[in-house]
């Protein structure tokens, strides 16, 4: 594909009162190099019903000037000093923070240095409105990872395998930078977050909590925002074989094991709001996780656990058969 040098620009209609109001928590540190041009794609929204919680973990290259002089302009954001502990902590504290009043909306994540398309929002708003209105449920969707530059755009990989809270324990599909939840998430997350010690990553928490507690998690292959990827990406995509392989790795050499222990405390942290069924199943993948290579593979088999690809299914199996997981 062509390189280009930036995304289309469409500006945004004026907002319809009736529209649901949506929350977008933004984690930022030492963003000043692509904050502004994220805040303008968040300002020509086609959903113009929206406020932005901003929380500046500590930058010293003027990331908390740009927030504040997108304010000044008359936008609806709040700026706020983070943590400084770390991203994933960041958005937590973010999340922890939102008024009581503002619980019962829509909420949405937004990283500093990507490009949404204008129909970023409205589109979410759109899928989780299918959903009944007291299950919670998480949009997320597929992205146009891009250069620093915003050129040579490919889409992100499909998720063709349904997601659960199977998939949800051994992988994260949700890109923390698409995600909106309806308003019984918002709820859910709100609650849980007082609850957790520490996350791996919050997107990957966000997923497995809603489809832990009987929700539902709609990923939409559609590309909604341009995926800018750079030498600071704290993750970054997994659209390229070295980039899975290097997944595939961390597996294998006993992160992934140690990611799971994380992401099992913070889940027993939050065990009365999984439901019955997810409250075994994670018993069973706790028990997976011990005993003789016999046991596990027993377990592992009757749990039913599955990764979107044919390669990370592979190193699911192996982890489990070299007691990495």
């Amino acid at each position: 594909m062509n390189k280009q040098s930036s995304p289309t620009r469409i500006a945004a209609p004026l907002s319809c009162e009736d529209d649901p109001h949506v929350l977008i928590l933004m984690a930022v540190r030492n963003g000043a190099d692509h904050l502004a041009e994220q805040l303008h794609s968040i300002a020509t929204q086609f959903h113009g019903n929206w406020s932005i919680r901003a929380s500046d973990d500590g930058s010293v290259d003027g990331s908390f000037d740009i927030l504040m002089g997108f304010a000044e302009q008359g936008h609806p954001l709040t700026a706020v000093r983070g943590p400084c502990k770390g991203g994933a902590e960041n958005f937590l504290s973010l999340v922890r923070a939102v008024p009581e009043g503002e619980q019962d909306g829509f909420l949405a994540f937004c990283d500093q240095d990507d490009v949404w398309m204008p129909q970023r929002l409205s589109h979410g708003i759109n899928a989780l409105e299918r959903v009944p209105a007291d299950r919670p449920a998480l949009f997320c969707s597929g992205t146009l990872i891009t250069d620093n530059d915003l050129g040579n755009p490919r889409p992100s990989r499909p998720r063709p395998k349904p997601p659960g809270f199977r998939n949800a324990l051994v992988q994260n599909i949700a890109s923390g930078n698409t995600i909106l939840l309806n308003p019984a998430a918002t709820r859910l997350v709100c609650q849980a977050s007082h609850e957790v010690r520490e996350l791996v990553v919050h997107d990957w928490w966000l997923y497995q909590i809603v489809s832990g507690a009987g929700g539902e998690t709609i990923h939409d292959d559609t590309p909604l925002i341009y995926y800018r990827q750079h030498a600071e990406n704290q993750i970054g995509a997994n659209d390229t074989p070295r980039a899975q392989l290097k997944r595939i790795m961390m597996l294998l050499n006993g992160l992934f094991r140690d990611w799971n222990e994380i992401n099992i405390a913070a889940l027993e942290a939050s065990r009365h709001r999984l439901s019955p069924e997810n409250r075994q199943v994670l018993d069973d993948f706790i028990q997976l996780r011990q005993g003789a290579l016999p046991t596990r593979i027993s377990r592992f088999l009757k749990l039913g656990l599955y990764r979107q690809s044919l390669p990370g299914t592979l190193a699911l199996w192996l982890s489990v058969l070299l007691h990495r997981l």
